[in-house]
Order: C-alpha cells, then sequence, then structure tokens
C-alpha cells in the first residue's frame, strides 16, 4: 500500500476541518504496519481512505502499484476488522465466518472449506455451531478476524480491534494477532493508541499527530531515536531535561554540566532520557545531579522513583528490582541522578 500526499478535508459549518494532512507513506507487502496516535490524529480517516469507505480531497492511493483511490470498497482485495465486532446473532459461528463468501456466489464447497480452515488458525473450529452470544468477548474477537481472513484479502485493516478486551486478554490477543500475520502472510495494517501494542506487534510503526506522519520506523528505533519531543513523549515514558549544548557538554536549567553524545548540536536543547536510563548515583559520584525524593511506587518488576531537581523539574527513575537496590528510597530524602551521555537524545526545544 502506498498513499501519496493523502489529504482529507471535513465541512463543519463554515469551518473547514483537516483530518488528514498530506500524507505520504509506503506499507510493504506482508508486514504489520501500525497506525499510531492520539484520538483525533487521522489514523482511522487513513485506515477508511485504504479500505475505500472515504475518498480523498487530493492525493493518491496505490496497492501493488496500482491507482484504488477511486475503486469502491467491493472492488479492493481489503477486509477490514472494526472496533465492534458486528456479528450476526441469530447466525452460528460458521455462518458468521462464511457470509460474505455466500454473498460473493462462492460454492458452498468452496465456502466450507475456506470457514474450516480460517477457524483453524483462530483455534475456533471446536465452537464453530455456537452463536456469538454463547461465546466470550476473545472468542467473539477471533471470529470477527476469522470472517475478515475467510476471501484471503492481500491487505486486513484493523481499527482499534482489542480495545473493548480486557487486560489480560488484549495480552494474549496481541500475540494471537502476530502469529496469524506471520501464518497468513497477509499485509496487517493496525489502528491504536495503545503503545504498548504498537511496540510489541509491529514490524514498523508510524507515529501520527493532527492528521501529519511524524515518524516512520521499527519499534525499537522509534523509541531509541525518537525525531522529536511529541514523539518521545507519546512513546513510553520520557523524562525532558531542558539544556544549553555546546561542544557535546549540557549545561542543565538545575545548573549542573553533564557529557552527551556530541551531535554537533549548540544552544537550547531538550534532553530526553527514559526512565531506565536514568539511575540513582552517589550525591559525589561524577556528573551527579542533585534531587529531591518524592515519591517510590512500587510495581512488583520494578520501581518508579520520581524525584525533584533544583529547577523543579520532576525525572522518573525506573529500575528492575533484584539487581543493585536495596531499600526503596524515603520520600522527602536527598538523592541524585544520573545517566550516561549516550543515554539523552537530543531533541530541538
Amino acid at each position: 500500500i502506498e498513499t501519496r500526499a493523502a489529504r482529507k478535508e471535513y465541512r463543519s459549518g463554515q469551518e473547514k476541518v483537516v483530518a488528514l494532512d498530506d500524507v505520504s507513506v509506503q506499507i510493504r507487502k506482508g508486514e504489520f504496519f501500525t497506525l499510531l496516535g492520539p484520538s483525533g490524529c487521522g489514523k482511522t480517516t487513513l485506515l477508511r481512505l485504504i479500505a475505500g469507505f472515504e475518498t480523498p480531497t487530493s492525493g493518491r492511493i496505490f496497492l501493488n502499484g496500482g491507482d484504488i483511490t477511486d475503486a469502491p470498497p467491493n472492488r479492493r482485495p481489503v477486509n477490514t476488522v472494526f472496533q465492534s465486532y458486528a456479528l450476526f446473532p441469530h447466525l452460528s459461528v460458521r455462518r458468521n465466518v462464511g457470509f460474505g463468501l455466500e454473498m460473493k456466489g462462492h460454492r458452498k464447497q468452496e465456502v466450507a472449506e475456506a470457514v474450516e480452515r480460517v477457524l483453524s488458525l483462530v483455534q475456533m473450529e471446536a465452537l464453530g455451531d455456537r452463536k456469538p452470544q454463547q461465546l466470550s468477548g476473545g472468542q467473539q474477537q477471533r471470529v470477527a478476524l476469522a470472517r475478515a481472513l475467510a476471501p484471503a484479502p492481500e491487505v486486513l485493516l484493523l481499527d482499534e480491534p482489542l480495545s473493548a478486551l480486557d487486560l489480560k486478554l488484549r495480552k494474549e490477543m496481541q500475540i494471537e494477532l502476530k502469529r496469524l500475520q506471520l501464518e497468513t502472510g497477509i499485509t496487517f495494517i493496525f489502528v491504536t493508541h495503545d503503545q504498548e501494542e504498537a511496540l510489541t506487534m509491529s514490524d514498523r510503526i508510524a507515529v501520527m499527530n493532527e492528521g501529519k506522519v511524524l515518524q516512520v520506523g521499527a519499534p525499537r528505533d522509534i523509541y531509541e531515536h525518537p525525531v522529536n519531543r511529541f514523539v518521545a513523549d507519546f512513546i513510553g515514558e520520557t523524562n525532558f531535561l531542558v539544556a544549553d549544548i555546546a561542544n557535546g557538554i549540557a549545561k542543565l536549567a538545575a545548573g549542573i554540566d553533564v557529557p552527551v553524545r556530541d551531535s554537533g548540536r549548540s544552544g537550547r536543547v531538550t534532553l530526553a532520557v527514559r526512565p531506565e536510563s536514568l539511575k540513582i548515583v552517589p550525591a559525589d559520584a561524577r556528573n551527579a545531579i542533585p534531587a529531591v525524593v518524592e515519591q517510590s511506587v512500587y510495581f512488583g518488576t520494578d520501581s518508579h522513583v520520581h524525584l525533584r531537581l533544583g529547577d523543579g523539574s520532576e525525572v522518573v527513575v525506573r529500575q528492575q528490582l533484584g539487581t543493585d537496590w536495596g531499600e526503596l528510597p524515603i520520600p522527602g530524602s536527598h538523592a541524585a541522578v544520573g545517566f550516561a551521555p549516550e543515554a539523552a537524545q537530543i531533541l530541538d526545544d
């Protein structure tokens, strides 16, 4: 899939609302590609343009090099799984899964074979005779996936399909979705505002905001090398430290000079340091930044310590338990934090 300068505008009275602002993105065949961003950023609008449910105000959409911008949804080898599963309550699981193929005029034997194939893929073959109301939420999700996979589409669009599930089931389905994508080889385009879902499942992620794609890359690239403050803040937790930088030395607003990886940058910048890269260090350690402990939060596998720096800014240190920590720092106590030069990503202020 490729979108070239795709733009979508809506009218709200006399006001023009730009939902997509000249978005150009290439999605490779057979990859798990995620559109990630906050509500209203344009990710679902882009998905609907690819599906054919909306027509771009300008720009073009291509599939396998062919222009499908004006092709109706039923003429595109694309299927969609929505947030609402929309299963037919009066039909069995098998009839729900095969409904689309029946409507397209496929022979009964073809439909039956396709239904059994996809039910096996989603591990629901033993429940094929049940009605939707006899299934759990996770099982209904699997039926919706099977129905979308039955026609063997080239592209499967998933619009926040896990949002209605509880946390444990959502994590299980993340693994299942990735397994399905690998087994079928179908291109998955997944829409979510959940950063963990995106990092867990995706081959590549497009981070969106205000109708624009800000960064496209592998999960690790985006997490470790965000292009700007919004991406750094949206993907995982991040500490932001304002600094003036020159010759690889950053003078923090808290008044401490710390070395950073020399990028040739100078002037006022923001340093992004992930909580797991920030460490509590002895007060007399080299480049230690004085701080006061605000609170310590125990999470089982790790702990988060919130500290206040001299300039009033707050930072969070995250460290796994059982490493080199003893008791958690007491709120109100004095401490110091530090980080390795390569841990700081330099962003425009």
